[in-house]
C-alpha cells in the first residue's frame, strides 16, 4: 500500500494544477469589425431603401452584378460584383503566396487565431444570427442553431484535438520492414477552392475556412449569389482574427459571383469542396477532371426519420417537427422522409398535427415567429409542385401552420409548414429533395419494410431511426445506406465535429468535419525510414544483387517462406536454407554464374 500513496498523491496533484490552469483565462485580444451598415437602424440609405424586383427579360449574370435582398421581406440590400475568370485566378494567386507563409506558421499561432474568432462570435452572436437572418429570412432560433453552436463546437474541436490529427502518425512497418520505422506526414496542399450553399452563410463559410487555415493551407471560398451579402461581412470577421495573429492578408479571400466565377475557382485550385445540388456537383467533377483536382462533393440528401412501436410518442413527434422544420426545411440534412410504424401511427400524427398547427411563420426579424421565409425565389412554387403531386397519387394535406403578418412584396417567399399523410413512393415528394417544411409521413409494418423504404432513393446522406430498443435502432441504422446516422436523435452526428460529414450515391462522396475531413486538406505522405541508423541498413541480399545468380530464384522462396509462413517451423527451415543458399553464393564456386 506504501508504494501507491506517492503515485496517488502525484495524480491528486496534477488534477488540481490542471484545474487551477483551467482558471486562469487566456490571453485572447479582442478584434473589431465594423458592422455599421448591416444593421438595420431604421436609417438606411435611399440606395438601399426600396424594394427589391427581379429583373424580368435578363439575368444578373448578364449584369455582371450580384443583386442582394432580405428574402422575407425584399427589402434590397446592395450588390457585389460578379468576378471574372481572370479575376478568380488573380486571387488565388494571390492565397498561394500568402500560403506559402503560413505553411510556415505554428500550431501555436494557429490556435490563436482560432480563439480569437471563437471570442468574437461568443460576443456577438446577435449580430451574426441577425444578418444571417436578413440574408437568408431564417429565424434567430434557427440561426443560432445552424450557425454558431456548430461553428464553435468545430473551433473547440480543432482547438482541443486538430494539432494531434496533424501531426505525423507511426505506423506498423510489417515483417520485412521490421527495422524500418513507418510513419504517415500530413502537409499543406495548397490553395483549398470552396463553393458553399446559401442555407448557413456562417457557417458554411467558416467550416471548410477553419480546416484548411489550421492544416496550414489558404483558401478561396465562392460563396452563393443568395447569401453574398452576409459572406462579405464575415470575411470581415476572418479578415480582423488573421491580422491579429500576424498572418497574410491574402490567405483567406471570399469571392462572388456566378458560373463563370466558380468554374475558375475549380480550375485553379489544389482541391475544390462543393455544397450544393447534385447537377453543379457533376459540373465541378467534370471541370476538376480536366485538371485532375480533387474533389469532396456535400449534395444534400432526402433523410429518412423512422419511428418505431416502442418509443414515446411526444418526445419524439417534438423532434420530429424540428427535423423538418428548421431553417424552413431548408437543411442538406433536414429530414424529409418520415416512416411510422402503424401501431403508432395514429398517435404519432396527431401529435405531429398539434405542434405543426402552433407554428406561425413570418418575418423573423418582425415578431415572434417559429419559422421564417423561404430563401429563393419561386422555391414556394416548387413546394406546391410536390404537394400537388402527392394529392393527385392519393395523399392529403392533415395540418398547416399559419402565417403572421407579411408584407405584400414577400408573400411568395413563404410556404406553410404542411403535414402530408397516406404518402407513398410513387410521389415525387418521396422522391425529390425538398428543401422546404413539408412532412410526409408512410406507415411501415415490420423493420424489414422500414430499411426497404429508407434505401429506396437515390440519396444516401443521413437517418434517424427511434426505438425504446437501443439495440433495434442500431440493427436497422446499420442497415441503411447512408453516410450519417442517428440513434434516437437527430442531427446530432454534426454537433459531434471529430466525427466525419457526407453521404454516398447522389449525396456525393469524400468527407468534411472530423479527422477525415481535416486530413482531407493535407497532401497525406508515406515516410520510411531507418529505425536504427546508421548501424542497420538495407542491403541486398547477394542472390540478388545484379548479376543475379542462378539460385536466386531459390533463395526468393526461401525469404518469403521465412517471412509469412504459417508455422514457426516451416519458417526456421525456409530460413536454414536461405542462409545457405547466401552462403554458396559467396563461396568462390557459388559465385559462378553459367551462360548458355
Amino acid at each position: 500500500m506504501a508504494f501507491w500513496w506517492p503515485l496517488i498523491v502525484l495524480a491528486l496533484a496534477y488534477a488540481i494544477c490542471r484545474f487551477l490552469f483551467m482558471l486562469i483565462p487566456p490571453n485572447v485580444p479582442s478584434i473589431d469589425v465594423d458592422a455599421s451598415d448591416m444593421v438595420d437602424d431604421g436609417n438606411q440609405s435611399q440606395e438601399n431603401s426600396f424594394i427589391y424586383i427581379p429583373p424580368r427579360g435578363r439575368t444578373q449574370q448578364s449584369d455582371k452584378k450580384v443583386q442582394c435582398y432580405e428574402p422575407a421581406t425584399m427589402k434590397y440590400l446592395g450588390y457585389f460584383p460578379a468576378l471574372s475568370a481572370d479575376e478568380v485566378r488573380e486571387r488565388v494567386v494571390l492565397a498561394r503566396k500568402a500560403q506559402k507563409v503560413w505553411a510556415k506558421s505554428s500550431f501555436k499561432q494557429r490556435r490563436q487565431f482560432l480563439r480569437i474568432l471563437l471570442k468574437y462570435i461568443i460576443e456577438h452572436q446577435e449580430l451574426i444570427c441577425e444578418i444571417s437572418s436578413r440574408d437568408t429570412g431564417k429565424t434567430m432560433i434557427d440561426a443560432s442553431l445552424g450557425e454558431i453552436m456548430t461553428t464553435c463546437e468545430k473551433i473547440t474541436w480543432l482547438l482541443s484535438e486538430g494539432e494531434k490529427w496533424l501531426k505525423p502518425e507511426y505506423r506498423s512497418s510489417g515483417r520485412s520492414m521490421f527495422y524500418k520505422k513507418a510513419k504517415v506526414e500530413f502537409h499543406p496542399l495548397g490553395v483549398i477552392g470552396a463553393i458553399v450553399s446559401w442555407n448557413y452563410p456562417f457557417h458554411n463559410i467558416f467550416n471548410p475556412m477553419l480546416a484548411a487555415v489550421f492544416s496550414g493551407n489558404g483558401i478561396v471560398i465562392k460563396v452563393s449569389e443568395n447569401a453574398s451579402w452576409s459572406g462579405c461581412f464575415y470575411f470581415r470577421i476572418i479578415q480582423a482574427a488573421l491580422a491579429a495573429v500576424g498572418a497574410p492578408d491574402s490567405l483567406v479571400d471570399v469571392i462572388t459571383g456566378f458560373a463563370e466565377t466558380g468554374e475558375a475557382l475549380v480550375s485553379s485550385v489544389d482541391k475544390i469542396i462543393f455544397v450544393g445540388s447534385p447537377g453543379v456537383g457533376r459540373m465541378i467533377m467534370k471541370n476538376a477532371s480536366e485538371t485532375l483536382t480533387p474533389v469532396t462533393l456535400e449534395l444534400g440528401g432526402k433523410d429518412a426519420f423512422i419511428v418505431c412501436d416502442d418509443i414515446d410518442v411526444p418526445r419524439v413527434a417534438q423532434i420530429a417537427v424540428r427535423a423538418s422544420l428548421q431553417s424552413s426545411g431548408q437543411n442538406c440534412a433536414g429530414a424529409e422522409r418520415f416512416y411510422v410504424h402503424r401501431d403508432i401511427y395514429s398517435s404519432f400524427v396527431s401529435q405531429v398535427e398539434k405542434i405543426v398547427k402552433s407554428v406561425l411563420a413570418g418575418p423573423p426579424l418582425a415578431g415572434k415567429y417559429d419559422m421564417g421565409a423561404i430563401c429563393l425565389l419561386e422555391h414556394s412554387d416548387k413546394l406546391q409542385d410536390l404537394v400537388n403531386d402527392a394529392i393527385d397519387k392519393g395523399a392529403e394535406i392533415l395540418a398547416r401552420g399559419s402565417f403572421g403578418h407579411l408584407g405584400e412584396d414577400a408573400v411568395d417567399q413563404y410556404f406553410p409548414p404542411t403535414v402530408i399523410v397516406n404518402a407513398n413512393h410513387s410521389m415525387k415528394l418521396m422522391q425529390e429533395e425538398t428543401f422546404g417544411p413539408i412532412m410526409p409521413i408512410m406507415k411501415f409494418n415490420t423493420d424489414e419494410e422500414a430499411i426497404k423504404f429508407a434505401n429506396d432513393s437515390r440519396y444516401g446522406l443521413g437517418c434517424a431511426v427511434f426505438s425504446g430498443s437501443q439495440h433495434r435502432a442500431k440493427e436497422i441504422a446499420s442497415q441503411i445506406h447512408c453516410g450519417v446516422a442517428a440513434i434516437n436523435d437527430f442531427a446530432s452526428n454534426y454537433m459531434c465535429q471529430s466525427l466525419p460529414f457526407g453521404g454516398v450515391k447522389d449525396s456525393g462522396f469524400g468527407r468534411f468535419a472530423g479527422v477525415e475531413g481535416l486530413r482531407a486538406c493535407c497532401l497525406v505522405k508515406s515516410v520510411v525510414e531507418d529505425r536504427w541508423w546508421p548501424y542497420i541498413k538495407t542491403k541486398i541480399p547477394q542472390p540478388i544483387q545484379y548479376p543475379v545468380a542462378e539460385n536466386a530464384f531459390e533463395f526468393q522462396e526461401s525469404l518469403v517462406e521465412t517471412l509469412y509462413g504459417l508455422n514457426i517451423w516451416d519458417r526456421l527451415r525456409a530460413l536454414v536454407n536461405a542462409l545457405k543458399l547466401i552462403s554458396d553464393q559467396n563461396s568462390p564456386v557459388g559465385s559462378t554464374r553459367r551462360i548458355d
